[in-house]
């Protein structure tokens, strides 16, 4: 009885463990949004979640187009290996360049990312341009994600 007893309290500890390591280790990330082609209202909720949370949000792999706005989270942090693509805020190659649209688009970012794609002409047609996550820390000033 004594063993079954200590076999159980150890079990429920190490589910404990793992509960605790599971949640510890929640972030949000990007991968599920990676490829874009959400509107701004279905943004705008995904970013308003987190910043209610406050919950680490992680941007990491390839994360284009409405992805991007991501980075209007609070508590963002981007993967070093992780690659950014940013173009102007079409839905389709054929629409024609709004910049109300790519304006609005452009205040998810900082104001040095944001001068940068607006000055470097990356919002002007659909082409995509990449930024590496190395690039979005050291030259934009995103904060690093910690290691897992």
């Amino acid at each position: 009885m004594k063993n079954l007893s200590f076999a159980a309290a150890f079990v429920g500890g190490a589910a404990l463990i793992v509960a605790y390591a599971s949640t510890a280790r929640a972030d949000g990330s990007s991968a599920p949004y990676g490829h874009g082609g959400m509107r701004f209202p279905q943004m705008n909720s995904i970013i308003a979640q987190y910043n209610k949370t406050g919950e680490l949000f992680r941007i990491e792999g390839e994360c284009r187009s409405s992805c991007t706005e991501l980075l209007a989270i609070k508590h963002v942090c981007i993967d070093p290996g992780a690659t950014l693509e940013f173009h102007a805020a079409l839905r389709s190659p054929d629409e024609p360049v709004d910049p109300g649209r790519n304006r609005h688009m452009a205040s998810y970012y900082n104001p040095k990312l944001r001068s940068f794609v607006l000055a470097s002409h990356y919002m002007d047609s659909w082409e995509f341009h990449r930024v590496s996550g190395e690039e979005m820390i050291h030259r934009f000033g995103y904060r690093p994600c910690p290691g897992r």
